[in-house]
């Protein structure tokens, strides 16, 4: 038996439901996450993938209506999106959020301004030496690879206990796609628990440790990354590859 299934529980969504008004669209997900590991949450566009990514984190929309999301015993599901960032969950959006005006280096020090702190800003410069050369750059001049870093080391710079990150690769050239996968694949050698939601699917299965896929708001399959890409079939009916 693998190693991974004797570990206890340390994300946990519990038959979620969550609406945009009246639309329907994330119908009773669950899954379990250990610490640590790495799930790509998959499916074709409107599955539900950043709908239940934004229900973890407690954004207004969608309106999570019943279910649980436990992240290391925390109840995640009675916070509002403040109180589940504190908790520890960091939320890397497809947009970035980089705020306007502001240097890298005024970017990641906002978001050290009230408590818990995570990494510090020259620890996140170690991550991404690119960014300790822009740190007097305005953060929304920066290339589009160079906005995913810093709003990866944005979430670093909390004390992070899950990073969600909603299509990293997202229009970047592939040049700066395999510079992104080094950089989350370190983050995975530092054990950060992470779900990834990503259209370029085997680029984030073989990142990830498993894989839960979406279809219409359900899941259609929870089991290791390597199933999928060993799965022709599934990958076919779900994700059109």
């Amino acid at each position: 038996m693998n190693d991974a299934t004797q570990k206890p529980v340390f994300f946990s969504v519990h038959d979620i439901h969550a609406y945009y008004g009246e639309s329907y669209i994330v119908q009773g997900v669950s899954f379990n996450i250990h610490e640590g590991e790495i799930l790509a949450l998959l499916g074709r566009n409107g599955a539900g993938k950043t709908s239940t990514l934004r229900a973890i984190a407690r954004l207004a929309d969608p309106e999570l209506k019943s279910g649980e999301i436990w992240l290391d015993h925390q109840p995640l599901h009675e916070m509002k999106s403040y109180q589940a960032a504190q908790a520890g969950v960091g939320l890397v959006p497809e947009d970035r959020r980089i705020i306007q005006g502001l240097t890298v280096e005024e970017n990641l020090k906002l978001a050290q301004i009230a408590p818990p702190h995570g990494w510090s800003i020259e620890r996140i410069f170690e991550l991404f030496p690119r960014l300790k050369e822009r740190r007097k750059q305005e953060g929304t001049t920066l290339s589009g690879g160079e906005q995913q870093m810093l709003a990866i080391g944005r979430a670093l710079a909390r004390d992070l206990k899950i990073l969600l990150l909603d299509e990293p690769y997202e229009g970047l050239a592939p040049v700066i796609v395999q510079e992104i996968e080094r950089t989350l694949q370190e983050i995975r050698e530092l054990g950060i628990t992470t779900i990834i939601v990503e259209q370029n699917a085997i680029a984030a299965l073989k990142l990830a440790d498993r894989s839960v896929i979406l279809d219409t708001g359900n899941v259609v399959f929870d089991g290791t990354a390597q199933e999928v890409l060993d799965n022709e079939q599934l990958r076919e009916d779900y994700l059109a590859i």
